[in-house]
């Protein structure tokens, strides 16, 4: 069984869908636990009422200190960070499964196949509008249609779900704070699990999810995570992508890891700026009121 972990952001509504397709459509009683950023808009009652276990914090605490919190509450060995807003389809988790069992080892990093209502030219996801959102999610014609067209793996990684061994997230540190609240944590994470020695980056095909995109992210103040990532690894977030994340036939190429002509650039432009990227982290305010004692 799977430690799914999720954060939300007073995304009622499509944390009920998330939740009821995870329940539906998995073939184990997996674990859920939520951390509850704010929970303002009901979130928290309807946790409490439904039983699930979640943490709380009394404002967004973003999703490096959410998820690394979940993480410590996980009881499986294997840990999935899912969105809230996304629907998990039939055969998911045991389509992740056997790709595990396949590679027989723990320090690998596996995906599922995205589907999105919106094409965004990824060669990763599967295009198919059945909604944009809760109020308008043909769950039926999607539950019809998303094994189609049948694919196989692809090596490369995706946006989330993210599925890692428990102890390697662990041992790796998890997401780094100083990319709070979030963006350019995935490929920092993705950085250390190369760095200890993973070469299995894996997008299951079988495993699909359908993914609206509600936009979380549009409601926060970001941080400049390419920013950080060049300072703190001498590699620009763009090399590193194009290195590791789109499908390819062989292995993933090996990133420079004394750094590239790029990331020095970049490095020495920022350092004459005087701009120390760790000036994002201070400015974002989480504030207090974190409760991340036992879930309930």
């Amino acid at each position: 069984m799977f430690s799914i972990l999720i954060p939300t952001w007073n995304n009622l509504e499509y944390l009920k869908l998330a939740i009821a397709s995870i329940r539906r459509n998995s073939a184990r009683q997996h674990q859920i636990v939520v951390h509850a950023n704010e929970g303002s808009d009901g979130t928290l009652q309807w946790l409490r009422a439904e039983g699930i276990e979640h943490t709380h914090s009394t404002r967004n605490l973003g999703v490096c200190m959410a998820v690394n919190g979940l993480v410590g509450h996980a009881r499986h060995d294997w840990i999935v960070f899912l969105n809230d807003d996304m629907y998990c389809c039939p055969g998911w988790d045991t389509a992740l499964e056997h790709a595990i069992e396949r590679t027989g080892g723990d320090l690998a990093f596996y995906g599922s196949r995205l589907i999105e209502p919106t094409d965004s030219h990824n060669p990763l996801m599967l295009v198919r509008d059945c909604g944009r959102g809760p109020g308008d999610f043909d769950e039926a014609g999607l539950l019809a249609s998303y094994a189609e067209p049948p694919g196989v793996d692809m090596l490369g990684v995706g946006p989330q779900p993210t599925v890692v061994a428990r102890r390697w997230w662990h041992m790796l540190g998890g997401y780094s704070i100083e990319f709070s609240p979030g963006m350019t944590s995935d490929w920092d994470l993705l950085m250390k699990f190369w760095l200890a020695g993973c070469r299995e980056f894996r997008l299951v095909d079988a495993s699909r999810i359908y993914h609206f995109g509600c936009r979380t992210t549009g409601r926060i103040r970001k941080n400049r995570g390419g920013r950080s990532f060049v300072m703190k690894w001498g590699i620009a977030e763009t090399e590193f992508r194009r290195l590791l994340a789109h499908a390819r036939p062989g292995p993933p190429a090996e990133p420079p890891l004394r750094g590239t002509a790029l990331g020095r650039f970049k490095r020495a432009v920022y350092g004459l700026g005087g701009d120390f990227p760790l000036e994002d982290l201070a400015a974002w305010d989480p504030a207090p009121g974190v409760d991340a004692g036992q879930p309930r």
